[in-house]
């Protein structure tokens, strides 16, 4: 089985670092990884212009009426090849390795705010996976497989990265959660947004912000804010916002775990699945992190 990716930092940025070993060199190797012609194999958008050092790029997905830009930052054949693309920066290194080759693939978020910009990194190393399978059955004279179980391989990623972890602020009297939601459309994931129950709904913008009171012991304890965003760039993307009154903080480690257990329905139900409820030794596992202070 191949490494699984891993989240590094690269200067500031959050960053993927994916390996592969194969069986082939580096000179065999090259011509597929960066060359537009040998890239059309793999990688997940058409790739135009000329592989050479300061070069502009075009990238075009399938189906896309417009193309987005990057130019070549790197071209060392056959073992560098380093490109942006829009902001991001990807790098593929070539090594020898007895008979084949050590491919080493790093992605570099480079676009806006660092702690927004990871939160895509479960769903992104999942698509660099499928991309390098497919790049190395190419390489084999095989078919690549048909991708498939993408909840399974992007919530894996999530779990691993901890991109789906709450934070609680302002001295312990908010909590916020941020939760990938990949490409869905924000009015496909509106109906799936947990309800006030009894609260009172204190602000409803379909399809991007939905508030409401929350209680506690039937009173009104909080303030609870739902908020979707759709980047052009970055994807879909949820922000949960709670407010807890000061004498309700031996609450936060529970109520984070409740609403970590909430954020992560949100994104199975995107994929059409209703997940089962967390058994309460996960709960209480979750709760009791959340309980520890912040870098333990």
């Amino acid at each position: 089985m191949p490494a699984r990716a891993q989240l590094k930092t690269v200067g500031d940025r959050p960053a993927l670092r994916l390996e592969r070993r194969l069986k082939h060199s580096p000179e065999r190797v090259w011509p597929m990884v960066s060359d537009p012609a040998g890239l059309k194999h793999w990688f997940p958008a058409a790739v135009s212009g000329e592989p050479e050092a300061g070069a502009t790029l075009q990238f075009t997905f399938e189906g896309a009426t417009e193309s987005s830009e990057g130019r070549v930052l790197a071209f060392d054949p056959p073992r560098v090849f380093e490109f942006a693309w829009n902001s991001d920066v990807l790098r593929i290194e070539l090594e020898p390795d007895g008979d084949g080759c050590l491919l080493v693939f790093i992605h570099t978020f480079n676009r806006g705010e660092s702690a927004i910009a990871q939160l895509a990194a479960g769903r992104t190393a999942a698509g660099w996976d499928a991309c390098l399978d497919s790049l190395a059955a190419r390489l084999d004279g095989r078919e690549p497989a048909t991708p498939d179980g993408w909840y399974e391989r992007m919530s894996s990623y999530t779990e691993e990265f901890g991109v789906d972890e709450g934070e609680i602020l302002d001295g312990g009297t908010l909590i916020r959660f941020r939760r990938d939601l990949v490409w869905k459309p924000l009015a496909d994931v509106w109906p799936l947004l947990p309800g006030p129950g009894e609260g009172e709904i204190t602000e409803s913008a379909e399809p991007d912000v939905l508030e409401y009171t929350w209680l506690h012991n039937g009173n009104p304890a909080g303030r609870v804010r739902w908020e979707l965003v759709l980047d052009p760039l970055d994807g879909a993307r949820a922000q949960f916002t709670q407010t807890v009154p000061e004498e309700l903080s031996a609450l936060l480690p529970e109520l984070m775990a409740a609403r970590h257990e909430q954020l992560a329905a949100l994104f199975a139900r995107t994929f059409g699945i209703e997940p089962e409820p967390w058994p309460a030794d996960r709960v209480e596992a979750v709760a009791k992190r959340y309980s520890l202070p912040a870098g333990e």
